[in-house]
């Protein structure tokens, strides 16, 4: 399947979406980390469009998405709900299978939840990415102390060994793919280096806003049936929160991706097989 690019004004923003499987009658929605675009899920998207169609949104103030004219109002989980519910409107998109990377997972959780969800009864299934509904604090700090101050660089490929180093646990990614990450999540500065994509306002979230992660009550009204994928040496989701996501609210199942951090890539045959079967089961 061939990828699309889309964009809609919604809230008076304008999102960019990609869509791939144009035409299928499910749908599948997929939502990116905190400092990442929909480009990320390019790999795991080509697949599943064969059964679905695919709608992966930049998060306002990411890719290519309109930047926030207010920063300290919109960069919190509760307006990227409204914006998000708003967007599945104008879509039409009255049922939906929802993939949520770290951030987009959180999104998917607020939404879901039968504890004032905007799409409650609509995400009729859940996979979270290396999220839950609680952090481990060190790491928001290491997230935050890297996307707060994005590096500049004169050269396209220097900005490439940085995303190498701070997207390392990731886990395994091809010459190619460190290509495509680097080219999508790229933009020039003023005076003429480049850097990551993103409105580093975005990171004020944690300023503003610093319980928008804390999600028990939320993930206790979750009822359908959740995937989590833990990366095997998170430093984000912490294994005793991954076991009590398990015992409690929807009972998620989770599976542990070895040789990834924060956050699996879902882009190798194993990690998108196990989305594929948990969607179609």
């Amino acid at each position: 399947m061939t990828i699309a690019s889309h964009y809609i004004t919604v809230l008076e923003r304008e999102l960019h979406y990609t869509e791939w499987g144009r035409g299928h009658a499910e749908t599948v929605v997929m939502w990116h980390g905190l400092a990442r675009t929909g480009r990320d899920f390019d790999d795991l998207a080509a697949t599943l469009s064969r059964r679905y169609r695919v709608i992966c949104p930049d998060t306002i103030g990411r890719g290519l998405s309109q930047w926030s004219p207010e920063p300290d109002a919109e960069y919190c989980l509760a307006f990227y709900a409204r914006q998000a519910a708003a967007f599945c409107d104008a879509l039409g998109l009255e049922r939906m299978y929802w993939v949520g990377t770290s951030m987009g997972g959180a999104l998917g959780i607020k939404l879901a939840s039968r504890k004032e969800g905007a799409l409650a009864g609509r995400v009729a299934k859940l996979v979270l990415n290396d999220n839950g509904p609680a952090l481990a604090a060190a790491a928001v700090e290491r997230i935050k102390s890297y996307a707060g101050n994005p590096a500049a660089f004169a050269r396209v490929s220097e900005l490439e060994s940085y995303f190498r180093t701070v997207y390392a646990p990731f886990g395994m990614l091809t010459e190619r793919e460190w290509v495509k990450l680097t080219e999508t999540s790229v933009r020039r500065l003023p005076d003429g280096r480049v850097t990551p994509h993103y409105d580093p306002n975005m990171v004020r979230q944690f300023v503003n806003f610093p319980r928008d992660y804390e999600l028990w009550p939320e993930y206790d009204a979750l009822d359908v049936p959740v995937l989590c994928l833990r990366g095997a040496n998170s430093d984000l989701l912490l294994a005793e929160t991954a076991q009590a996501m398990r015992e409690r609210g929807p009972r998620a199942r989770v599976v542990e991706i070895t040789g990834c951090g924060h956050a699996p890539a879902l882009n190798v045959p194993g990690q998108i097989g196990l989305v594929e079967a948990f969607l179609a089961a």
